[in-house]
């Protein structure tokens, strides 16, 4: 049963704004975290940080965590498609992107979460803005991509994990919702399974993908603690709340502020280059999002509003608000 909404307050307003604080300036903070770590370092820092943020939640609100087995499997696929793996992947990118093209390619997510819903919930066919919404983000994409220009190093293999990382939230989201939210529990324990789950994995894989040299200075201590609490934990209570007050649909127009805050910090702190494909491609992503999630309204219309389901449109539109953004 859907729970009663919140009154709206200046509360939410502040929340609101940071968690597009706190999702876009994950990139700036994986960045700032792979001059002292590796890639398996850093992702094994932002669990273990982000597992006993929200442990710490659970434990003061006194919530208990799922018990039945078959709860926890499912937690564990979702903490592989959600966490493990696309934390990893954008990690390795930031090797070779900035990070305000990673937060580029982070925006697209809701595409991808339209598609692998298309696929796999028959409720979720594709209509004509659906789908031409999804043709002009995916256009963007490429517009992001930049082929024409070429690629050096591994800037072509990392934008493609990138994308592969977005393809994992879309898997993970269309999952949560198939075998996760009809169970109807509670918010906040199960984020804190999933996200222990994925710190648990990490830990099985530190002795041979986390053996590089540690170098920590107090920037990379900082980024990683950030990265744990605030990006992952933290930012999960502010969705939630923001979700309840607000409504799913208006929680997701999160998305288009965080590509923006992410390629703000990158300049601003780390100096990065951006060039005129990045911002263009991001509007076109973001325009696409929009016309995908019935936000453009068509010019003429007869006849009473179709149904519309929203609930796959964005990740914050899930009715289990666990998103974990990189």
């Amino acid at each position: 049963m859907a729970q009663p909404r919140q009154q709206a307050s200046p509360a939410v307003l502040v929340q609101f704004l940071m968690l597009a604080l706190a999702w876009g300036s994950s990139f700036l903070f994986i960045k700032i975290g792979l001059e002292g770590l590796s890639p398996s370092q850093m992702v094994l820092g932002r669990m273990l940080t982000g597992a006993a943020a929200l442990l710490a939640v659970t434990a003061v609100t006194r919530q208990g965590l799922p018990r039945d087995p078959v709860v926890w499997g499912h937690l564990a696929v979702v903490s592989m498609l959600l966490c493990v793996v696309p934390f990893s992947l954008f990690t390795w990118a930031e090797l070779y992107v900035s990070s305000g093209l990673a937060s580029i390619y982070n925006a697209t997510t809701p595409l991808m979460t339209l598609l692998v819903a298309s696929v796999a919930l028959p409720e979720e066919r594709l209509n004509r803005s659906k789908l031409a919404g999804m043709v002009m983000g995916f256009a963007g994409a490429v517009v992001v991509l930049g082929p024409w220009s070429g690629f050096s190093g591994g800037e072509g293999p990392a934008q493609a994990a990138c994308l592969l990382a977005t393809l994992c939230y879309g898997l993970a989201f269309v999952y949560i919702r198939r075998f996760v939210s009809p169970r109807g529990l509670p918010a906040l324990p199960v984020a804190t399974v999933q996200v222990g789950l994925g710190a648990a994995v990490m830990l099985l894989l530190a002795p041979f993908t986390a053996t590089a040299p540690v170098h920590l200075s107090l920037p990379v201590v900082l980024s990683v603690t950030a990265l744990g609490v605030a990006s992952t934990g933290l930012a999960y209570l502010w969705n939630t709340n923001i979700v309840s007050a607000w409504g799913a649909t208006n929680a997701s127009t999160v998305t288009y502020l965080t590509p923006a805050v992410g390629v703000t910090l990158g300049i601003a702190v780390l100096g990065e280059a951006i060039s005129w494909n990045q911002p263009v491609g991001a509007l076109i992503v973001i325009a696409g999002i929009a016309l995908s999630q019935g936000r453009v309204p068509s010019r003429r219309h007869v006849g009473p509003l179709p149904h519309r389901t929203t609930a796959t449109a964005h990740p914050a539109d899930q009715t289990e608000p666990t998103r974990s953004a990189p």
